[in-house]
């Protein structure tokens, strides 16, 4: 995942978990924003330690990278933000963390529905 669908600075991390536009489930938290001056979504995740040590951290947010580079193209383009994972995300796999977070997503209105395009 390239830099620029990154969020790195504290202070817009903080800006769209203040926002309090949020969908969430046992597993994750969705926090949202808009940039109306980006030119591509930008995305950051939270985890706290409670989750397990550094190894398994690092193993679900791989993992929730790559899901997002998967589905990069329909997110919708001036839109930020914030994946909390939960500790009780530990017992998911690839395939139940995919599906978690696209619903999410989905309710979020983070991604564009290709469905709805078609018609």
């Amino acid at each position: 995942m390239k830099k620029k669908y990154r969020i790195k600075k504290y202070s817009e991390i903080d800006a769209v978990y203040k926002k309090r536009i949020v969908k969430n489930d046992s597993y994750f938290a969705v926090y949202q924003s808009e940039d109306l001056q980006a030119k591509n979504f930008r995305y950051a995740m939270s985890i706290g330690t409670k989750y397990g040590n550094a190894v398994q951290r690092n193993l679900v947010k791989r993992r929730i990278r790559m899901i997002v580079s998967e589905l990069q193209d329909q997110f919708i383009i001036n839109k930020l933000f914030l994946i909390v994972i939960r500790p009780k995300a530990r017992q998911l796999e690839y395939k139940d963390i995919k599906s978690k977070l696209i619903t999410l997503f989905e309710k979020s209105k983070l991604m564009e529905n290709k469905h709805e395009k078609t018609l």
